[in-house]
């Protein structure tokens, strides 16, 4: 990508635009955060509209002294960047490209390590916390967060069977050695630690749980269902799993003899999405936890953390990574949770785009990570199946033993029954919500079967048939939502009503009304 094209995309966790030159303390923080994180341009010379205005040419070599002095005087340890000009469109244009470091942490020499450390963040810098100075300090040593000795407790404290479980399921026994290879326990002193990776795989840390919440709408105003899991890694991600699939509709489709069904969303997809979040979170932080949404539009999973500092969104896509947390990746990979090292991003967008669904919405929002996968647009003929299981759950036993009929009703669509009744019975549908969804009780009776009135009745925990029900009763016949069924006697003492595909139909839109409000 040339500069000119590098600018047009705007500033970002590597790029830093100026139109003039700013003051001392301004450059210094940027080349500080660039060399701290995974280095980056200061160019100047374009406005914020991304303009390149160009700088003087007479002005190019006092510039370049300039910054030159300013990164000396004021920043530590020492940063050497690359400081030189370009010709764009016939403008010159100054860069000030910066390495990453390996002597971090870097700071401003007048604020001190504590308070002078800044990052990238996004397109800003950012002062850098004491957790996060401590991360640079690792950086410095080449290890990682979850490598370090838990001293908060002894290892004969825990309880290792999880992790014994999941590894005697692979035929691989988990001995004391293997525990000390995989870096799970060190030994000091004579006495034996976990790591804080083994504490994070056992669930050992207070923020080591997720959030589960599926909402109305597409906002998280109104919650239909919320559960926050703990425990083990593995435990939490089958939780969190089930919980999703729960909470999304199932497709069927016909494959030679037989119907098939199929989540509305890939499992793979999903699944490797859940797995990056437990594993490349950031731990490091104890206030926040992952959380998981289920919207009517999209399933969100949302970790604390960025990108490690040296990878960028555009690094992902094209297959690149770094494990945060190396002990617990390196533990996943061996139970073959994670396959191929940077193939993670790819085969969740791909497993997206073969199901026909658009790829997932990936970003870096300040310091989280953001997934968005697609869920498509639910149809009529899956409305019945959605409503089932998120809102009416009684009714999912109910469902599934739907007549044949029924079935095949739902299956093959009530699209254009559901648009007659949407001009037909406005009025009703009106009443619907008004009444209790009295209309929808009684014609729940019949997913079932057919049934009497006074069947009905009894359902609905009346002493005897009431008039008004008689009322409703020949309202839904004539309205072609219930029929008899013995159409050619109607006064038979053997007379029963059934639901009708425009009364599935109608079931279906005031349940998908009542939710909408």
């Amino acid at each position: 990508m040339t500069l000119a094209e590098q600018i047009k995309k705007g500033e970002s966790k590597i790029l830093e635009l100026k139109e003039q030159l700013p003051k001392n303390d301004s450059i210094a923080k940027t080349v500080i955060a660039f060399s701290n994180t995974g280095g980056g341009k200061l160019i100047i010379g374009v406005n914020d509209q991304l303009d390149v205005v160009g700088i003087d040419d007479a002005d190019i070599f006092e510039m370049q002294d300039k910054v030159a002095s300013i990164v000396a005087d004021n920043c530590s340890p020492d940063i050497i960047p690359e400081i030189y000009s370009v010709n764009i469109h016939s403008r010159l244009v100054l860069v000030i490209e910066v390495f990453r470091g390996n002597l971090k942490p870097y700071f401003l020499k007048s604020q001190g390590k504590a308070d002078g450390t800044y990052i990238r963040i996004g397109s800003t810098n950012r002062q850098a916390d004491l957790n996060t100075i401590a991360e640079l300090e690792r950086q410095k040593r080449h290890i990682s967060f979850d490598e370090e000795i838990c001293y908060d407790v002894g290892f004969e404290e825990l309880d290792v069977s999880p992790l014994h479980t999941k590894f005697e399921s692979i035929g691989k026994p988990l001995t004391q050695d293997k525990l000390k290879n995989l870096k799970l326990i060190k030994i000091e002193n004579g006495k034996v630690y976990p790591t804080n990776a083994l504490m994070i795989l056992l669930g050992k840390f207070p923020h080591c749980t997720v959030k589960c919440g599926r909402f109305k709408g597409t906002t998280m105003d109104v919650f239909i269902d919320k559960k926050e899991y703990g425990g083990d890694i593995f435990a939490v991600l089958e939780n969190t799993q089930a919980f999703v699939l729960n909470h999304i509709n199932l497709k069927g489709e016909i494959k030679g003899l037989y119907r098939t069904d199929t989540y509305e969303i890939p499992v793979v997809a999903l699944r490797e999405v859940l797995v990056n979040a437990l594993v490349h979170r950031d731990y490091v932080n104890q206030g926040r936890d992952i959380k998981v949404g289920v919207y009517d539009d999209v399933v969100n999973v949302v970790s604390p953390g960025s990108l490690p500092f040296n990878i960028t969104i555009e690094d992902i896509f094209s297959g690149r990574s770094e494990a945060r947390n190396r002990v617990v990746a390196h533990v996943f990979k061996e139970l073959g949770l994670i396959e191929q090292w940077g193939s993670g991003i790819s085969r969740i967008i791909n497993a997206c785009k073969d199901q026909g669904l658009e790829a997932p919405r990936i970003a870096e929002k300040n310091d989280f990570f953001d997934v968005e996968i697609i869920r498509p647009v639910v149809t009529g003929s899956e409305r019945l199946r959605t409503i089932t299981k998120e809102e009416q759950p009684e009714l999912q036993p109910e469902f599934e033993k739907l007549q044949p009929e029924f079935k095949a009703w739902v299956d093959s669509g009530l699209e254009k029954e559901q648009q007659e009744l949407q001009q037909e019975l406005q009025q009703e549908l009106q009443q619907e919500l008004q009444q209790e969804s009295l209309y929808g009780r009684i014609l729940g009776k019949f997913l079932k079967g057919s049934g009497s009135t006074q069947d009905v009745s009894k359902a609905l925990g009346q002493k005897s048939i009431s008039g008004a029900l008689y009322v409703m009763m020949n309202k839904l016949r004539e309205d072609g939502l219930i029929e008899w069924t013995i159409p050619e006697k109607p006064k038979s003492s053997k007379q029963k009503y059934k639901l009708t595909k425009k009364g599935l139909a109608f079931y279906i839109i005031t349940r998908k009304m009542g939710r909408d409000q």
